[in-house]
């Protein structure tokens, strides 16, 4: 079995002044290639570090995270900034898009932080397109975010997240804005991801988003309190 991501024993300290904030306490999780995980817990549980170590956004403090097969704590930054942008895409409860760039630039945006900053050529430039009408946007494709919808937004920043055909999706409350309509669109997406091969790592509080993935995980004081297998039983909903 192939591991998309593998944390051992791992440790996240953040020091403020005196005082140490133990956010992850020794936590130890293997995610298969190709799986689909709900991460939950209250706030200060830990899933939001956790999600942040995952996406090697941020360093542990101690233990390991394999990332695809390597050792995170043995890259400089440059090499953790390429391996991030190859591998993993993200998307966002509050979207992040740039409010000044359309659709299209939106979508583009990672192609720009690939190593050696190369020029984007027409493959690329039809790929977004193929992205932008996947995701429901072909016909919107000169619209900026302050002109979308909130789904539509979400949509944007989906796209944007494969832009790079990346092997791991993480999705930090990315319904936490939406109507229970559009809520369940995206979920669709995501599941289709999934399908895909895609391996899905998502942060949520609501249990009816959690239960469309495989396995849930509820964070509690820094550790991982319960798992649950969910199968394939929110294939109907």
């Amino acid at each position: 079995m192939s591991f998309a991501a593998q944390l051992v024993d791992l440790v996240k300290n953040y020091h403020l002044g005196e005082h140490v904030v133990r956010a992850l306490r020794g936590v130890t999780l293997d995610i298969p290639t190709g799986d689909f995980v709900a991460i939950m817990g209250s706030s200060g549980s830990g899933k939001s570090t956790m999600l942040n170590v995952l996406g090697a956004l941020d360093r542990p403090s101690d233990g390991k995270y394999i990332l695809a097969g390597n050792d995170v704590s043995l890259m400089n930054d440059d090499a953790l900034s390429d391996i991030r942008n190859r591998l993993i895409g993200f998307i966002f409860q509050s979207y992040n898009l740039i409010p000044q760039y359309t659709v299209m630039e939106n979508v583009q945006v990672p192609l720009y932080y690939r190593a050696g900053h190369k020029k984007i050529g027409p493959d690329e430039v039809k790929r977004c397109l193929d992205l932008a009408e996947r995701v429901g946007l072909g016909d919107r494709l000169d619209h900026r975010p302050f002109q979308l919808s909130g789904g539509q937004q979400q949509r944007v920043a989906i796209a944007r997240a494969l832009i790079n055909n990346p092997e791991i999706i993480l999705a930090d409350e990315p319904t936490g804005n939406l109507d229970s309509a559009t809520e369940k669109e995206i979920m669709d997406l995501l599941t289709q991801l999934n399908r895909e091969g895609r391996t899905i790592i998502m942060v949520t509080h609501e249990t009816s988003v959690a239960r469309r993935a495989r396995r849930q995980i509820v964070m509690k004081d820094g550790v991982i309190a319960s798992e649950g297998f969910f199968g394939d039983e929110a294939d109907s909903k």
